[in-house]
């Protein structure tokens, strides 16, 4: 009973005409009057302001049709869900990544998936800024670290470590830091910030490192690293050749952060369609540690 009325009601509002409802729904305009007026009495309230030239919404209709197209919505994302579940993964697929992140790890792991799905058509646009997904028209983003934007729906791909390092030439000059106030006596490779990101006592904690040297290329930060300049903090996929070998040594390891997240970022209330499922999926099972 709670279901009847409804999409008539619903109809009606958008459509501001029982005829024109009456047609949008394929029942004749008295069906359509007659389910509006029940749901009026079964409410015990008015929904219509009706003349013979205008249909309008009461207060009460606007607030109740605001509800009702939140339901049906709901419920037609609900019916898209089952039928995608059934539908073959095809289609464009437009996506958006930061830029050193995205060369080195997604687009190799999207060229793989294009292996697999010969019906799907992929553009990235590579991007250090966090470009707005819908004013864009993204279906998806790869993002890092900590998220702050709310309005969007998030998928854990996978984590990535951050790194204190130095060459052992630096070290052996130099020395080696075994406290974070030690810093300040360091050469710091500095990228965008100012600040470095540590564990302290169990809490985040953010130091201010200073240097010479200012870049905003991870690449040339681990260069000048690798060549005595200095200590670096970046990312595990700029270091972990480096740190492997032994060109880079690790520091300050007690005091590193924890590990990052890698996301798949997508509109909330869109359901993912097959395609983007299917890709958001592959990633997350290449990327997992």
């Amino acid at each position: 009973m709670r279901w009847e009325g409804i999409n008539e009601f619903v109809s009606v509002a958008e459509l501001e005409s029982f005829t024109q409802a009456s047609s949008a729904l394929g029942i004749s305009t008295a069906q359509v009057s007659r389910q509006v007026s029940a749901l009026e009495t079964r409410l015990n309230v008015k929904l219509f302001y009706r003349t013979t030239r205008k249909v309008s919404l009461t207060e009460e209709g606007r607030l109740f049709y605001q509800h009702c197209r939140s339901v049906l919505d709901g419920l037609h994302a609900a019916e898209r869900a089952i039928t995608n579940l059934q539908s073959k993964p095809q289609g464009k697929i437009h996506l958006t990544a930061s830029v050193t992140y995205g060369e080195q790890q997604i687009l190799p792991l999207i060229n793989d998936f294009m292996l697999r799905y010969s019906d799907i058509e992929v553009t990235a646009h590579l991007s250090n800024q966090k470009l707005d997904l819908i004013e864009h028209g993204f279906d998806l983003a790869i993002r890092l670290g900590k998220l702050s934007d709310s309005t969007m729906m998030a998928k854990k791909l996978g984590s990535r470590a951050v790194y204190v390092c130095a060459s052992p030439a630096y070290l052996a000059t130099y020395g080696v830091p075994h406290s974070l106030s030690e810093l300040n006596q360091h050469s710091c490779l500095l990228g965008t910030l100012d600040y470095w990101h540590f564990t302290l006592a169990d809490k985040e904690k953010h130091i201010r490192v200073k240097g010479r040297l200012r870049y905003n290329s991870g690449f040339g930060l681990v260069d000048a690293a690798l060549k005595g300049l200095g200590i670096v903090q970046l990312p595990g996929y700029y270091v972990n050749e480096h740190l492997e070998s032994g060109a880079l040594v690790s520091l300050l390891d007690n005091h590193r952060e924890a590990d990052e997240g890698i996301w798949a970022v997508y509109p909330k209330n869109r359901h993912l369609s097959p395609k983007v499922r299917a890709l958001v999926d592959y990633l997350a099972a290449q990327l997992q540690p």
